[in-house]
């Protein structure tokens, strides 16, 4: 058995004539985008034909010249991922080609991780006996159409684009002379010592499709452009006609543009309705060769104006893509997926007889609402379908925090939205997918990664690794896969003791060096040790105790004690004057604080009424901003411990009144998906994010109560 969390059935036995293949030179690695040709393969047009591919770190497939697919779904090297697909109706009878281009940045962000190599994985099987497999007779070369010194998109993704369609080759085609391109080189064994333990991926294909797309506006003017940046994109947006003195950080234009007093600049601004995956390309017919093609990708409006991120902010976001026009008709597709409710395209230096054509083409997980809810409330259900378009949005391969800017799969924010995805359907793939790839990429010392994969440990933060418990739990409800739940139950009982051994010498947990401490995107002290973080590992004991009555009673009356032994700490060290304090010195108390309480029965009986009246009436006032003194009002994410804590006690009518007043604001004033937080005025707020859509859990909970 492998060292990581792999059940039998999702393993994949490659073929041994199946090799991982890179180019030639083993450097090719920063900004690198690697073209692969298969040899002519016969076919015989009997049979079902299916390809096995995977990637490090993305790909794209075409079959005798035809894109099929992208992928593969995100994974640790370690626990590759392969996509299964089939493709007997592409092919033609007798000789047949695959293409495949591969991206590899060169380094680890919030949805890869990178391993100092670069390969293609594939082979075909016809009625599962295998034929095409990758190996030296392959043919590869750099793509040297993709600039490699282009900046990150931020912390979070890989790079931009800035691409010369000038030396784009239709080099996907059977008829192309591959000649000149060299035999790739075989980089490790399918199951090598790189991307080892390989995968089938659990959640589906996402779907491709044109998007509808509305005109906001269509700006023209004439500037000085000098460095063609994302920065230059928002300034000819903001000011259409200006002079930019900007230098370096990106291409020029070509000299005969750059010598005019003043370049032709139009741009168009298009709304998707919501925000989506998706991606923008474009139709262009009679460029004169060199202008410039910019698209970018926005997520919100301010007092009527778009939103582009301004790199210097915390996120650092700069999502814009840059294209050099060859002379004459042509197609602009990009290479990678982005996201937002917003795609610009600006084209910079095309006289008037240049025509371009947007398209928005999106990449939808194939959701299946099999539980649909009509509450008889107009405004309840409108907040339905925006929870609903909101965790829509924000599912790829997996589960992920926002499209726009991070696309990153959170531990902690996948619990709400798997809540909010068991109450509109049966699909538990996506559930499944974090349990293991958080599992599969767990530390040394027992604490869980925070994004996964990924290999970003400053945002490690102990608390997700509880909400794990709650994952595990929910699955386990949900399915009653017991083999699954026994795959994972030593992974449970490491982080659980890692957990417990961050005690300190008043028994109390605090957070350890080099992890993040964080409790929520709200006023709550920033302190250790912090209630909150306390409570919630004695909520995952107890939770874990109520497993392990299933899968090992022995564990049962171990966890119930160490819940009971930090329960009395906290209460020890945080109850006063009738609240529950976030910290030692009681500086704040919070709704968090007390809904946690409440939930794990840390708060007695008696207490109970204060602490939930006090609570509600912090939700129902309509003021976001804290003042001193009063409770800690929590962010719409910890809202979901908030609804838990009154559901227990029956206060079903103070948690439809706080979502119609929270949340139905959104919907008054037309927003069509929840926010990050109350107030998203930050330059990178986002007003896409899933983990604020659990209301479509909890009205389905007390909608089906009522029914039953």
């Amino acid at each position: 058995m492998a060292p990581w969390p792999q059940p039998d059935d999702w393993q994949i036995q490659p073929p041994e004539t199946a090799v991982w293949i890179a180019s030639p030179h083993p450097f090719d690695l920063h900004e690198v985008y690697l073209n692969f040709r298969s040899p002519l393969w016969e076919w015989d047009g009997s049979g079902n034909v299916t390809l096995w591919i995977t990637a490090d770190s993305r790909y794209k497939v075409w079959l005798n010249g035809r894109f099929h697919h992208r992928g593969p779904a995100r994974s640790w090297p370690h626990a590759q991922k392969m996509d299964v697909l089939e493709i007997t109706n592409q092919l033609s009878v007798g000789e047949n080609q695959i293409a495949v281009q591969v991206y590899q940045p060169g380094y680890s962000h919030f949805s890869a991780v990178h391993r100092a190599a670069a390969g293609l994985l594939a082979w075909v099987a016809v009625d599962g006996a295998v034929g095409l497999v990758t190996n030296g007779r392959w043919r590869t070369i750099r793509d040297d159409s993709f600039a490699s010194n282009v900046p990150r998109i931020s912390i979070y993704g890989s790079g931009i684009e800035r691409r010369d369609w000038r030396k784009v080759e239709s080099w996907q085609t059977a008829a192309f002379n591959d000649s000149h391109w060299s035999p790739a080189r075989v980089v490790a064994g399918a199951s090598g010592p790189i991307w080892s333990g390989l995968q089938t991926r659990l959640t589906p294909q996402l779907v491709d499709r044109d998007a509808e797309i509305t005109l906001v506006e269509q700006r023209t003017g004439q500037a000085e452009v000098g460095a063609l940046t994302h920065e230059a994109v928002k300034a000819l947006w903001e000011t259409p006609s200006l002079t930019l003195p900007l230098a370096g950080g990106g291409d020029s234009l070509p000299l005969p543009l750059r010598e005019r007093a003043g370049v032709r600049v139009e741009s168009w601004l298009f709304d998707l309705g919501r925000a989506h995956t998706c991606q923008g390309w474009a139709e262009i017919k009679n460029a004169s060769g060199g202008e410039q093609l910019a698209i970018s990708y926005a997520e919100k409006m301010a007092d009527g104006a778009l939103v582009i991120s301004d790199p210097a902010t915390y996120c650092r976001m700069r999502p814009t893509d840059f294209f050099t026009l060859r002379p004459g008709d042509q197609t602009i597709e990009p290479f990678a997926m982005r996201g937002g409710r917003y795609v610009l395209f600006q084209l910079i230096g095309a006289d008037e007889t240049v025509q371009l054509t947007p398209h928005v083409r999106l990449a939808e997980y194939p959701l299946t609402v099999s539980k649909p809810l009509r509450t008889g409330d107009d405004l309840l259900d409108g907040i339905v379908a925006l929870c609903e378009n909101t965790l829509h949005a924000c599912l790829q391969e997996t589960f992920v925090d926002c499209v726009w800017r991070e696309s990153s799969q959170w531990l902690g924010d996948a619990l709400p939205q798997a809540l909010g995805l068991s109450a509109m359907g049966e699909d538990l793939r996506p559930l499944q997918t974090i349990l293991l790839d958080t599992a599969q990429g767990i530390y040394p010392d027992g604490i869980l990664p925070s994004v996964a994969p990924a290999e970003v440990h400053a945002y490690t933060i102990p608390r997700y690794s509880a909400m794990w418990v709650e994952l595990l739990a929910l699955y386990w409800q949900q399915s009653g896969d017991a083999a699954l739940v026994r795959q994972l139950w030593p992974t449970l009982k490491q982080l659980l003791a890692a957990l417990l051994a961050l005690q300190n010498d008043d028994g109390l947990l605090v957070h350890p060096p080099g992890r993040r401490f964080y409790i929520d995107w709200s006023a709550t002290a920033q302190s250790d040790p912090h209630l909150v973080f306390n409570l919630h590992v004695v909520l995952a004991l107890q939770i874990g105790a109520e497993l392990a009555q299933t899968f090992e009673s022995e564990l049962v009356t171990i966890w119930q004690a160490d819940a009971a032994k930090l329960q009395q700490r906290c209460r020890d060290g945080f109850w006063g004057n009738g609240r529950f304090h976030d910290d030692l010195a009681h500086t704040t108390y919070s709704q968090l604080g007390a809904a946690m309480a409440l939930l794990t029965g840390t708060a007695t009986p008696a207490e109970a009424d204060a602490l939930l009246d006090e609570i509600v009436a912090r939700s129902l006032n309509a003021r976001d901003d804290h003042e001193a003194g009063e409770m800690v009002l929590a962010s719409p994410f910890m809202h979901h411990y908030i609804f838990e804590g009154l559901g227990k006690y029956g206060r079903t009518p103070a948690i439809l009144n706080i979502i119609k007043r929270r949340w139905g604001r959104w919907v008054n004033q037309g927003y069509p998906t929840t926010w990050e937080n109350w107030n998203v005025d930050f330059p990178d707020g986002s007003q896409c994010h899933a983990f604020s859509a659990h209301p479509r859990y909890h009205l389905a909970k007390i909608f089906n109560q009522k029914s039953g």
